[in-house]
């Protein structure tokens, strides 16, 4: 759902020593277009380096002026960029964000711990890092990448893969649709039935936290002020 072409600028609003760590309720979505991330062009926030893409067989890209496959470029989504479960209760994971008095300055790279409130994972908690932004979300708006979750406006997975089953919006409906997808996406894609439990766009409250290393080492971004915001703590 998201264009890798956006972009904006802007500061998160700030206290006298240390940054406001955002927090609320949100929504949720669910998609995976395979297009460069938003956050993998240069300039977009304040950090070490842009949000890893990678070519269509999954080697990520040095360049981050590769134009996105989305936009007839060659560069896409990584497939470690699905989600995964650490137990049953926690997972990692990646997403689009909006969120209320931001920008997207403020969100490339940011990591979020979202507590989901409705549906079968409610009371579990997913933490992400946000990895892109678009125009179509709403307020306190995560749009959950998650293989087989649907391409939402943008379909980078046909240049890149032929194509990937499932509905443009909300995507398969059943596990065993996974097992058609590429290697590297099935378990992200059996996840959402698995540990996510097929919900669908649960509610949550969220917390911006410090990313946990985990995401970071496989998007390589992160965040100047990152160190300014509350460790996550299991």
């Amino acid at each position: 759902m998201r264009s890798s072409t956006i972009l904006q600028t802007g500061l998160v609003a700030a206290l006298p020593f240390a940054v406001q760590a955002a927090s609320g309720s949100g929504k949720s979505t669910r998609y995976w277009d395979c297009c460069k991330p938003s956050c993998a062009w240069s300039g977009k926030a304040s950090v070490n380096k842009p949000v890893l893409a990678c070519d269509a067989n999954n080697n990520p890209l040095s360049d981050p002026n590769v134009m996105s496959g989305c936009d007839g470029g060659s560069a896409y989504t990584c497939a470690n960029n699905s989600p995964w479960a650490v137990n049953d209760q926690l997972a990692y994971g990646f997403a689009a964000t909006k969120l209320e008095g931001g920008t997207e300055s403020s969100w490339c790279c940011a990591c979020y711990a979202l507590t989901f409130t409705s549906g079968p994972v409610a009371g579990k908690t997913l933490v992400v890092q946000s990895t892109s932004t678009g125009g179509d979300l709403g307020s306190n708006h995560f749009d959950l990448n998650m293989p087989g979750g649907g391409v939402g406006l943008f379909d980078g997975c046909k240049p890149e893969f032929g194509g990937l089953p499932g509905a443009q919006y909300g995507g398969i409906s059943s596990r065993s649709e996974c097992d058609s997808f590429p290697a590297a996406l099935k378990p992200g894609c059996q996840w959402r039935f698995d540990w996510f439990q097929n919900a669908d766009n649960p509610e949550f409250t969220f917390k911006q936290v410090q990313c946990p290393s985990e995401l970071t080492s496989r998007t390589g971004c992160k965040r100047d002020d990152d160190s300014q915001f509350p460790a996550f703590s299991r």
